[in-house]
């Protein structure tokens, strides 16, 4: 098992300018035809072109990406990366001798993943940032991990998250340490996804997954400048990822954009699980034409679309505030129509909704993951002392006070059978429908990305205030960036299931605007792109 990547630098380093030459098979005169391919950046649809014109292989493709791992990630205090795979490369010639076999690319072909270490990985270890857990490598993939791997995609590297996922604001782990923002190292890229979304933006690999259980994929990938996908409950199996509250937990894409995320929820979006009951409800929901149709330029174009202000109003920063503004602007500016909304009675219909199922659902995961794990159950984790300081008490409290999950007690039931539940998502719906809007847009933190050691800067969090309780799809994608080029997001709360209508107002607005960017101190290696 390679722990940390900071020792691979000097061996990469050694090879990047000749393994990650891509196009080095071409003729020379191919090879003056184009300029190199440069993985910094690079979207799916582009890495794919690549292996098509023969620009590069899968494998090169893959060192191209370790070499930025070895080069950026220990080196710099990033430290977004917890292991990486050391069978990536010999699967990388495996879909390279297939490519050269068929002359077919699968859907996901060489698509690099930096999946979070709450995902089950077969062979790779699996901690969810516990170093209770360390050297425990799950037989089985987690069922969503399973479909990308069958459409061609890698697992890259397992990242860094916060410890058993307790965090929204920091990504802090007993296995790993403090996981940084890449647009500013000296601010946090909330949690608990936060080593995804680092690695992400940093171009550590094509498009990563996390899990969201109030805030932790839409959170991070706010900070970091992504695109984030919380979609509704049900369309995506849980089975295989240790759970924080499984009531509201669900896995998704994070990507530097709304074309990559979709192609990834077009593969997760595999239909019911067996062995994940909530699956059931969104059996026939996904499109029969599949999620990329509906990437639409001209998606907004006569939507409307409701400002909910009970959200941006939230005690908001003046610079998250104003780049809201102009993102309305420019939603209007896209073909859409705008108005204010409000959900009647907000704080009455909202309240009561978390509940402390963790205990129960973690001890059921760890019981599942059989008798070679450390560990057996949550009590063992805290007795063993093995965790990070921050989270003690919230073991202790989960401990003494957490409860089993019961549809016939309000509050603790999943989402379509729970009576509270169920009538804060009419509440939400009856809004919707009343002002005949296809979504709903706010600000997805009132504030930026608090600096490293200020846990009083957890403030501005709005993912946690809807979707986890209600089920429904929340999107975030790039608004622009505040104070020492730190990111914020703008995100699209849907009716449940209404992936499709997100995709299309999400993208829309992706291309009219176009705020993605690099963050600066990871720029493309010299000598290391594709040539």
């Amino acid at each position: 098992m390679l722990k940390k990547t900071g020792f691979l630098l000097l061996r990469l380093l050694g090879t990047v300018f000749l393994l990650t030459s891509c196009g080095s098979h071409s003729s020379p005169e191919r090879q003056a035809a184009r300029p190199p391919f440069e993985v910094t950046e690079a979207s799916i649809a582009d890495v794919q072109q690549a292996l098509k014109r023969g620009d590069c292989n899968c494998e090169q493709l893959v060192r191209a990406y370790q070499a930025r791992i070895a080069t950026y990630d220990q080196p710099t205090k990033l430290n977004a990366i917890v292991v990486t795979n050391p069978a990536a490369l010999e699967t990388a010639r495996q879909l390279d001798a297939e490519y050269r076999r068929t002359g077919q690319l699968r859907p996901l072909h060489c698509t690099t993943l930096i999946v979070k270490d709450n995902y089950n990985t077969a062979g790779l270890q699996t901690t969810a940032g516990s170093l209770a857990l360390k050297g425990f490598a799950p037989d089985e993939d987690a069922t969503v991990v399973k479909a990308l791997k069958a459409a061609g995609a890698i697992v890259l590297a397992k990242s860094n998250m916060a410890e058993w996922a307790f965090s929204p604001m920091v990504s802090i782990s007993s296995i790993a340490g403090e996981t940084r923002n890449p647009y500013n190292l000296a601010h946090v890229p909330a949690g608990s996804s936060g080593g995804t979304a680092a690695a992400v933006a940093a171009s550590f690999g094509t498009a990563g997954l996390g899990t969201d259980t109030g805030n932790s994929i839409r959170g991070p990938s706010s900070h970091n400048a992504l695109v984030g996908f919380r979609p509704t409950l049900g369309l995506l199996s849980r089975a295989g990822i240790a759970p924080l509250y499984l009531r509201n937990d669900t896995g998704g894409p994070m990507a530097r954009s709304v074309a990559d995320a979709t192609r990834l929820l077009e593969v997760m979006a595999a239909g019911p699980d067996p062995a994940d009951p909530l699956t059931r409800y969104g059996a026939g929901k996904r499109p029969a034409q599949g999620y990329q149709a509906f990437l639409d330029p001209k998606g907004l174009q006569g939507a409307r679309i409701g400002v909910l202000r009970t959200l941006s109003e939230r005690h908001p920063d003046p610079q998250v505030k104003a780049l809201f503004e102009q993102a309305i602007t420019d939603l209007r500016r896209a073909g859409a129509t705008v108005v204010d909304v409000e959900i009647p009675d907000f704080d009455r219909v909202s309240a009561g909704q978390w509940c402390s199922v963790f205990k129960h659902d973690i001890n059921q995961y760890l019981a599942a993951l059989g008798p070679r794990s450390p560990v057996q159950n949550i009590d063992q984790v805290l007795a063993s002392g093995k965790y990070s300081a921050y989270i003690k008490e919230n073991l202790q409290d989960e401990l003494a006070h957490g409860v089993s999950p019961s549809d016939s007690e309000a509050g603790c039931g999943e989402a379509y059978t729970d009576p509270r539940r169920i009538a804060f998502r009419a509440a939400v719906t009856a809004v919707m429908d009343r002002y005949q809007v296809g979504a709903l847009v706010y600000p997805t933190w009132n504030n930026p990305p608090a600096k490293i050691g200020d846990f009083k800067g957890y403030k501005g969090d709005n993912s946690q205030l809807i979707a986890p309780h209600t089920g429904q799809p929340a999107f975030t994608v790039p608004m622009g960036f505040t104070y020492d080029q730190l990111p914020a997001g703008l995100q699209f709360l849907g009716r449940s299931f209404d992936e499709p209508i997100l995709i299309k107002y999400a993208y829309a607005y992706e291309q009219a605007t176009h705020h993605r960017k690099a963050p600066a101190r990871f720029a493309a290696l010299p000598g290391a792109s594709t040539k």
